[in-house]
């Protein structure tokens, strides 16, 4: 794989230097090696330069660490932090909110740190040489600035729900930094999405924009995340941003802006949610007369209509500099020892809260499309079953399905036999641990209509409707599609939208955001508890305190190792001490 090479200063207080993260558009062959001296003169610098930025954000999960999402997962009520039942407790400090866990781990999450500020100097490179780019057309800027500015906003948003108290950085510079106020961070997440919505043409990209811009970002997707961090903001800290044009108005006429064209620009619904998810939606069978095995698959692929947003990734990742895989999601698989089509084995992190699979209504596909029964499926008599549960931590029998490794039978020419192998080596591409290439959604057209309907728009309960009625749908198995007559309208009010976006948005990362945003308290009451799992083959209870919550603010800990870098500039956040 080609990578994008250029050389930039670095930062105090995070490692600079990433190598290629590069997948789908982000492939570009450099023909020499480039330096900010000899750079940003033409579009095709900028162009190279942004795909920089887009390597940058997708280096915040492609390299090997905890990522953003696996952390989400983890902090929220849906899921335990889990892995092999000898690993270090590294992750329990997350998933628990309590450093006693792992007293030495006292720099967790430094590689995202370190990666999001990476990310943002590529920005802040491209966009502080805007004014000397040789620029053929305003539109052509205005699209490459926007979605230079939307990176910058994606990246500060991790952070600063991450972390809270970070660093803020608007230009390319090398110096220790204190921590701004939250709300200027968010002053400029707001500032940099609403420019990116304001300026980024509808038709920069061809219609069914998620099918053809191959991951990047669009009007609408700006439009969209605006209102994700608006709804976090105005709910986290109850004020509103003091950006001009951002407003609850404002971000609720961009969703129906959007929605109103979503059709004709290409996006809806998948008619069937499990078609969303390549494991929920693909299966093999066996003929028994011959012992061929034959796999079938209704997945409606990475650039379906219903993607807005997604981080890209490739099966080319490699040990040599090639970081284009999607490095979190082996961590989701079924622990260790079993490769069980579709499903492929994994390190078993994320072990699924067993309430989630109770609060699903009767017949809301949904459930069976979101999360593994290792019961129900079979895979508890699998012959390998037992080692893996011996070896795993935080066992309850439930798996992530939304995002896991794939297996796949494959026939050997020459003897004709069949074996079971990890969909990445079936490929002839790949190593199962590094080399995963599913896509992470980040934004649904779904997520579009509930946002809308939380904001007060006059077609909520419609919108409400839509997003329910398709978990609804069931198919006949020729094709015609109706609502199962177990679905029940229920009324549009916030507490019965925040319950749809938890069986809507399971294991997609958004669940702990949801409960942040409704208040720490009210997230603490929501995830503290005592739940019994198997740890090694043994009884154990995971316990979770509102304190060690609250007393966070529901905040992460800033690694140790920047603190001291800082000389102490950088404080730690409360509760970590």
């Amino acid at each position: 794989m080609n990578n994008m090479k250029l050389y930039i200063v670095g930062m105090g207080l995070a490692v600079m230097s990433l190598t290629g993260c590069t997948a789908g558009f982000l492939d570009v062959e450099s023909k020499k090696e480039s330096t900010t001296g000899n750079f940003y003169r033409t579009e095709s610098d900028a162009w190279r330069a942004l795909i920089g930025c887009y390597d940058g954000w997708q280096c915040t999960t492609s390299s090997q660490a905890c990522a953003f999402y696996f952390a989400s997962q983890i902090m929220a009520d849906e899921c335990f932090a889990g892995m092999g039942n000898t690993d270090a407790r590294n992750y329990q400090v997350i998933d628990r909110f309590d450093a006693t866990q792992s007293p030495s781990d006292m720099n967790l999450l430094e590689t995202e740190w370190t990666n999001y500020y990476a990310a943002v100097y590529r920005c802040n490179e491209l966009l502080a040489h805007e004014g000397q780019i040789s620029w053929t057309s305003d539109q052509t800027r205005n699209t490459y600035m926007g979605e230079c500015r939307a990176l910058r906003a994606l990246c500060y948003f991790d952070m600063v729900r991450l972390w809270e108290n970070i660093p803020l950085f608007t230009e390319p510079v090398n110096e220790n930094r204190a921590q701004a106020n939250p709300e200027e961070v968010y002053n400029l997440i707001f500032s940099d999405l609403k420019f990116a919505a304001d300026n980024i043409p509808a038709g920069a990209y061809p219609k069914s924009a998620a099918a053809s811009n191959d991951g990047h970002i669009t009007k609408f997707a700006a439009e969209a995340l605006l209102a994700r961090v608006y709804l976090f903001y105005t709910g986290y800290y109850g004020k509103e941003p003091q950006v001009e044009g951002v407003t609850k108005a404002s971000v609720l006429q961009g969703l129906e802006d959007f929605i109103s064209v979503a059709e004709t620009e290409g996006y809806g619904l998948v008619e069937e949610f499990k078609n969303l998810w390549p494991a929920a939606s693909t299966s093999w069978s066996r003929n028994a007369a011959t012992g061929d095995y034959t796999q079938t698959t209704t997945y409606a692929g990475k650039g379906n209509k219903e993607v807005v947003l997604a981080q890209k990734f490739n099966y080319t990742q490699d040990y040599d500099g090639n970081n284009d895989g999607n490095r979190w999601l082996v961590y989701m698989g079924i622990r260790s020892y079993l490769n069980h089509a579709p499903y492929g084995k994994g390190w078993g992190g994320c072990t699924v809260n067993p309430k989630m699979w109770t609060v699903y209504g009767a017949g809301d596909a949904r459930r069976e499309a979101s999360i593994i029964n290792l019961d129900s499926e079979g895979i508890a008599d699998d012959s390998e079953y037992a080692k893996s549960y011996a070896d795993q931590r935080e066992y309850t029998g439930y798996a992530v399905k939304k995002y896991t490794p794939m297996s796949k039978w494959v026939k050997d020419e020459k003897s004709g036999a069949w074996s079971l192998v990890d969909e990445v080596s079936g490929l002839g591409k790949g190593d199962f641990q590094i080399s995963q290439y599913q896509d992470f959604i980040v934004m649904r057209y779904a997520d579009v209509l509930l946002m809308a309907a939380e904001l007060g728009s006059p077609s909520a309960q419609a919108y409400l409707n839509q997003v329910r009625q398709r978990a609804y749908t069931v198919n006949d198995g020729k094709g015609n599609l109706s609502v199962s007559g177990d679905y029940r309208e229920v009324a549009v009010t916030k507490e019965n939208i925040i319950k749809e976006r938890m069986l809507e948005f399971a294991f997609e990362g958004q669940r702990y955001w949801d409960l942040l945003r409704q208040g720490v308290d009210y997230a603490a009451s929501q995830i503290a508890g005592t739940t019994s799992v198997v740890s090694g083959g043994n009884p154990e209870d995971v316990s979770i305190t509102v304190s060690n919550i609250t007393g966070k603010r529901g905040f992460s800990q800033i690694p140790n190792n920047q603190i001291t870098l800082s000389n102490g500039v950088l404080k730690q956040n409360v509760g970590w001490y």
